[in-house]
């Protein structure tokens, strides 16, 4: 904290004065052979530098680094909130399990740079592209598989909303399913009740279940969360699957189902996760998509949180009526980590803060904070994710100068990608 850097700076101010006057002292000739006062710049000096007041005033410290001089208190980004009844979301997006990602171990190393970013929220979303099943070895496209490790990595990190059901969700069959399920299903009892619970949608409980979805409360907010693909790569097993294929009879059930849920649990935001069947790597963002969400977003939803395409697309932010902004959509992510071989456009995405507010007129918008994250390969051969930022640029300028000038090509152009208002 910055006040306690200013006592440290004081403290150690005070040391120095006192090893500085033993240094003069020693360096000036004895008063017993010459008879003669030391010299007096020296003496002033040191008087000067004993004017420095031994207490700390801990209490003034504080108040003048949150205060200005005129008593007004600093509103920061931290302090902004403070006393207003908000709740701060986080969405990443895509997950991956290449094995450049996992053949070294040490997962925790993926998120040492933006963990303070993902636990800073009571609720932080990512979108998991790999079943999770120990009794089967590691791979990776076009079967992907981890171990609980790897999952257990994103928890540690802050991650505690998953989205389960993609075009990867049954890579290792109906085995896989059940385990990744079942590994969440134990997280989600294990961490019941504590400071940050899990929390999973997207795999069913039986053959042709129901839709899935979680009720979370948490500190006095209720979300509303459901996960579904609309794409899989084969069609095997998907009765196991939230999976709503993208025709007409397919949508139109779907709607009925998500302001059925809303009904029966009322809620302050519903937040619905999207694994799309948009193309790869494209950028482009069609009309055909962006009605579908609309037509979402009247059914009840807050927020459309889609994955899928591997690459980072502008966001939409709609307000009401009265143009207060109310709810959002965020057409694609990108790859939060990844080992994509083509690198171009695959490496960056988002990873976004999004502040809701509870007002007498209802629930606002109040802050969109995006984080630009590229995936980061350390001279010791791990990958990780660092915030793609002008501080990240200067590092490597030390740590890592081949790599600059591709990482600021990389900045300037994901600078490019921003979010829009859909004006009523």
């Amino acid at each position: 904290m910055a006040v306690e850097k200013k006592i440290e700076r004081l403290i150690l101010r005070k040391i120095m004065t006192g090893l500085f006057a033993c240094i003069l002292i020693s360096a000036l000739p004895s008063c017993t052979t010459t008879g003669k006062a030391p010299v007096p710049e020296f003496q002033i000096q040191t008087e000067a530098l004993e004017e420095i007041p031994v207490q700390v005033d801990l209490e003034t410290l504080m108040f003048q680094e949150t205060h200005f001089q005129d008593g007004t208190e600093i509103v920061t980004s931290q302090t902004a909130f403070d006393g207003r009844d908000c709740i701060l979301l986080t969405f990443a997006g895509d997950l991956m399990a290449h094995p450049a990602l996992w053949r070294h171990g040490e997962f925790h190393r993926i998120y040492q740079d933006i963990s303070d970013e993902i636990r800073e929220s009571d609720l932080s979303f990512v979108n998991l592209e790999t079943p999770v099943f120990d009794q089967r070895p590691y791979s990776g496209y076009p079967g992907f598989n981890v171990h609980r490790e790897y999952a257990e990595a994103a928890i540690e990190a802050g991650f505690n909303v998953f989205s389960l059901t993609n075009n990867h969700t049954n890579d290792q069959g109906l085995k896989g399913i059940e385990a990744t399920r079942d590994f969440f299903k134990e997280k989600s009892e294990e961490t019941k009740g504590s400071e940050r619970p899990v929390y999973h949608a997207g795999l069913k409980d039986r053959r042709n279940g129901p839709l899935t979805y979680q009720y979370i409360e948490v500190n006095g907010w209720k979300i509303l969360y459901v996960a579904i693909t609309e794409l899989l790569n084969t069609p095997s097993y998907s009765y196991m699957i939230d999976y709503v294929p993208p025709t007409s009879s397919a949508r139109n059930s779907f709607v009925a189902s998500i302001k059925k849920l809303r009904e029966e649990n009322p809620s302050d935001l519903f937040v619905i996760s999207i694994h799309c069947c948009e193309p790869e790597y494209v950028f482009d963002i069609k009309k055909q998509q962006k009605s579908w969400y609309e037509r979402l977003m009247d059914a009840g939803a807050d927020v459309i949180w889609v994955n899928h395409p591997h690459v980072a697309k502008d966001w939409e932010l709609f307000p009401d009526s009265d143009n207060v902004p109310r709810k959002m959509v965020f057409y694609s992510m990108g790859n939060f980590i990844s080992r994509h071989e083509k690198r171009n456009n695959t490496g960056e995405g988002f990873m976004t803060q999004l502040r809701f507010e509870r007002t007498d007129d209802g629930i606002r918008i109040v802050e969109i904070n995006p984080i630009l994250l590229t995936t980061y390969r350390t001279k010791d051969d791990h990958y990780v994710i660092r915030k793609l930022d002008e501080d990240f640029i200067e590092r490597l300028e030390t740590e890592d100068p081949s790599q600059v000038d591709f990482f600021k090509e990389r900045l300037n152009f994901m600078k490019k990608i921003s979010g829009k208002v859909k004006w009523q």
